[in-house]
């Protein structure tokens, strides 16, 4: 068979009576189309199966065979079949019956049938029907072509990010030792000016290897299933904790920071590492992106669905209402000339949102410029019983972790 014959459009004519086919296929080859026929349901589902033909036209009343199903309804069940497999499932159907009651149109559409036609049927009419239905698939095709190549490059691209990035770790790693060893005095004295050069290369290269560990983070979130280590919290007792790990860099900046946890919040199960990180990078993001003497506010209660809703608030300068949605995004966020830029990989929000919804919770913001922003996070009382994303709670992204960095660092 030649190339071009291959590529024109191939149609399966499943009828029980021959000289039907025969009429169908004399039509739609006058038509420029290539058919195949058949005559019962095994045959037809056989040929479907086998031969992929880009459109299906059937009679409904047809030998059943070993399909197990009446005679009258072997078109339907055929269809079905057709339609539940994934091979086969964008093939469109045309039913063409002698029947003409609603409630035969009914099942051929429950069927999954795209179209119906009367015997007899009209031949420009089936024609146009034909060729309505064969641009639909040809352009769902080419569509589902471009969906895969486009994840197929989307995956080829983050395989390379992350060897990239995972090979940049080591010789990293070996620079930061020796400007540390530098700095410790390893290597003889050095001048004031030499010094804050060393010290700011440092600063650097750190910078440059908690970004690293974002983007490995967030693959690893994104990647893995594993459970997590849930355990009982009470909400007042969890708040009053993260605040007190924060107190230090609270005094550092000035902020001020109430912590508002009703009594009725009820204790709930959930993984203690994770969810210090979450609130650890909201109070980061608070604190970072607000002018000193930022006024901060921990809040818990019950939730109208009896699970808990927390709520991180601050008075800082906002953030518009067009941003809501992006800031959860990779890479996504707000950068405001008023406020002194900081390291960050917009990988923070992105974290809180996997490791929220790992809980089967879900985290929204209500903010506008100016006026603050109010961080609410909602948790059942029980998350669901499933592996979930989640990652190692001992290395924690850059620039967002728990603990703030100015009390870990001597």
């Amino acid at each position: 068979m030649s190339e071009d014959a291959t590529q024109t459009p191939l149609i399966l004519v499943a009828d029980d009576v021959p000289a039907n086919v025969e009429l169908l296929s004399d039509q739609l080859t006058a038509l420029g189309y290539r058919v195949r026929g058949a005559v019962d349901g095994p045959g037809a589902l056989a040929a479907c199966f086998d031969e992929r033909p880009d459109l299906c036209i059937l009679d409904v009343s047809m030998p059943a065979g070993e399909l197990g199903c009446d005679d009258r309804a072997t078109g339907f069940e055929v269809c079905r079949r057709i339609k539940r497999d994934p091979r086969t499932a964008r093939i469109p159907v045309i039913f063409v019956t002698a029947l003409n009651d609603t409630t035969d149109r009914v099942k051929a559409i429950e069927a999954g049938g795209d179209d119906f036609l009367t015997k007899p049927h009209n031949r420009q009419v089936l024609g146009a029907r034909v060729r309505s239905l064969l641009r639909l698939k040809f352009a769902t095709d080419a569509l589902e072509q471009s969906y895969r190549k486009l994840r197929e490059l989307q995956k080829l691209r983050d395989d390379l990010m992350k060897m990239i990035v995972h090979d940049l770790k080591t010789p990293l790693t070996s620079v930061l030792a020796s400007l540390e060893m530098a700095l410790d005095g390893d290597f003889g004295a050095y001048t004031p000016e030499m010094r804050r050069a060393l010290g700011d290369a440092e600063g650097k290269a750190e910078d440059l290897l908690a970004l690293i560990e974002d983007l490995l983070e967030v693959a690893r979130l994104e990647e893995a299933a594993v459970s997590l280590e849930l355990q009982p919290i009470a909400p007042r007792a969890f708040l009053v904790s993260v605040s007190d790990e924060w107190a230090m860099r609270f005094r550092q900046d000035g902020a001020r920071v109430k912590v508002d946890a009703s009594d009725e919040a009820p204790v709930f199960q959930g993984d203690l590492g994770l969810l210090r990180r979450v609130f650890g990078n909201l109070i980061q993001n608070a604190l970072t992106h607000s002018a000193r003497g930022v006024s901060i506010a921990l809040m818990g209660r019950r939730d109208t669905s009896g699970g808990v809703l927390f709520t991180v608030a601050d008075d800082g300068p906002g953030i518009p209402p067009e941003y809501h949605e992006i800031i959860f995004l990779r890479f996504q966020r707000v950068t405001r000339p008023e406020i002194p830029r900081v390291r960050s990989s917009g990988l923070g929000l992105t974290f809180c949102k996997m490791a929220v919804e790992a809980h089967g919770g879900r985290i929204w913001v209500q903010s506008a410029e100016g006026r603050g922003s109010q961080f609410h996070i909602v948790l059942p009382c029980q998350p669901p019983r499933t592996s979930v994303p989640a990652s190692s709670v001992t290395s924690p992204p850059g620039g967002t972790d728990v603990i703030p960095p100015s009390v870990r660092q001597p």
